[in-house]
């Protein structure tokens, strides 16, 4: 997590999504409770070391490893936490002080912390009792998640098990002390939570996300058999192609093989960030082609393609949207499609926290070709990357710079037309004012709490029949 993004996050405060710990010498019941709470309904970020006010107080730094290394072990010990999460504390320098961030992704599991089921609503982690209560998180997670999909007759001998031997390796150029090191193939497998049980048939075995990751292609190909990646490069023969290699085998081995087409048809770039020379090239292929295996839904019968074009390249497969149009980091709201598969991922190293990838890709890009990527998210997602091989990396930091201060002028244009319209209609509701300005519900929503964080406008009054007052006016960039 960025400083800019963490200071958003205090300015914001507590949110079914995001939870201050005091967290002091170590890690209490109460951050593994959120844990288990984070994991069964959205997902979210966890900062220990800050009040629930939103002030900084940091950790020990002597004290930060061990609880590093307990959240780790509590959260991978399936007494405790079960089914088990593998998650990746970090350790954040801000103010002087030392604080501790836990990025909690969706899960597809239904968790339990020492045997209770907790889930999140508003800012609070509440105990699931009930077993109606409970079979209605296991339902709506099998209807969101089709990589939970349990095939009872798979066997290990139907699984690509010659892996794991590199996805260990994978793990431990991560993290050295990766707990897959020591774990039996069996115990990997279900860490990775490749092994479920389906709770409306009564069966456990191995699930989607496992055969897609580690299946044999004959039997991926029985399973779903429209299952394919189409790789093509089309710059001198525009109406057919120059290149192309058709990918039909696990996904370990598909990311292999997409990245080497890429590698192999687009032109190598590097950019010096913070004394490191950058290869943008991989940068951004290691986000489109993550992005096109991590996120598409695998039951649909549209075979996924990568697109290599003279003036741009694309990826485009099919999707189950939750929203709809163009995706900027304005209103990124990201949510895992497969978060099995992601975690999976994100522990060999091939992808990072999720909504990582968007930032990364406009930022890569921008240096690369000089212009924006476009996300477009409907029933078939596509991620377009422009192209220009003449284009030179020093444009493109000279341009970024341009671009962030235009983004900057823009913010405080938004912020004062909010404020305007606060001053004119103190009722005015927070959709009102998105339609009005024509942003997001989500951006009027980021502007407000910086606002509010910074004394210039304040709410009287409950979320429903209230108003706002405006105290001062702003000349800071509120984004």
């Amino acid at each position: 997590m960025d400083i800019k993004t963490l200071e958003n996050i205090l300015k914001v405060g507590e949110t079914t999504c995001i939870e201050f710990k005091r967290a002091g010498a170590g890690a209490k019941n109460d951050t593994f409770e959120t844990v288990c709470s984070f994991l069964n309904r959205l997902g979210g970020d966890i900062l220990l070391g800050v009040t629930d006010s939103g002030e900084v107080v940091g950790i020990p730094e002597n004290a930060v490893e061990q609880i590093i290394r307990n959240i780790i072990n509590v959260t991978n010990d399936s007494n405790l936490l079960n089914p088990s999460f593998y998650l990746c504390p970090e350790a954040i320098s801000y103010q002087d002080k030392v604080i501790i961030h836990i990025h909690v992704p969706q899960s597809s599991e239904v968790h339990r912390f020492k045997g209770i089921c907790y889930d999140r609503a508003h800012e609070a982690d509440v105990k699931v009792t009930g077993t109606e209560q409970i079979a209605q998180m296991y339902i709506r997670k099998q209807g969101i998640f089709t990589e939970r999909r349990v095939y009872p007759y798979v066997q290990k001998e139907d699984l690509r098990l010659d892996l794991l031997p590199k996805i260990r390796n994978l793990a431990a150029s991560r993290n050295p002390e990766h707990p897959w090191l020591s774990m039996s193939d069996d115990e990997l497998l279900r860490s990775a939570k490749l092994i479920s049980r389906d709770y409306v048939n009564n069966t456990d075995g191995f699930n989607a996300a496992a055969v897609l990751l580690l299946g044999k292609d004959l039997v991926i190909q029985n399973i779903f058999p429209a299952y394919k990646t189409d790789a093509i490069m089309r710059k001198v023969n525009v109406d057919r192609y120059d290149d192309r290699i058709t990918v039909m085998t696990n996904l370990i081995e598909s990311y292999e093989m997409l990245i080497e087409f890429g590698i192999k048809h687009l032109p190598e770039k590097f950019f010096l960030e913070n004394d490191i020379r950058i290869n943008l090239r991989e940068k951004i292929l290691r986000e489109m082609i993550g992005n096109v295996l991590i996120h598409r839904e695998y039951t649909s019968s549209r075979p996924a393609r990568f697109i290599i074009e003279k003036d741009q390249m694309f990826t485009d497969n099919a999707n189950k949207a939750l929203n709809h149009g163009i995706i900027t980091l304005q209103n990124l709201c990201p949510v895992a499609k497969n978060p099995i598969i992601a975690s999976f991922f994100n522990q060999i190293g091939r992808a990072d926290e999720l909504g990582s990838g968007v930032r990364n890709l406009y930022k890569y890009v921008h240096l690369y070709s000089g212009a924006d990527p476009v996300f477009d998210e409907e029933d078939v997602f596509k991620l377009t990357i422009p192209l220009d091989d003449n284009y030179s990396p020093e444009q493109g930091k000279s341009s970024q710079k341009s671009s962030q201060k235009s983004s900057q002028k823009s913010s405080q244009k938004s912020s004062q037309k909010i404020i305007g319209l606060l001053r004119n209609n103190p009722q005015i509701t927070i959709d009102q004012m998105a339609a009005e300005i024509g942003i997001s519900t989500r951006a009027v929503k980021k502007h407000l709490a910086t606002l509010r964080a910074n004394s210039i406008i304040k709410r009287v009054g409950p979320d429903n029949g209230g108003s706002w007052i405006v105290i001062a006016e702003s000349k800071k960039d509120t984004e």
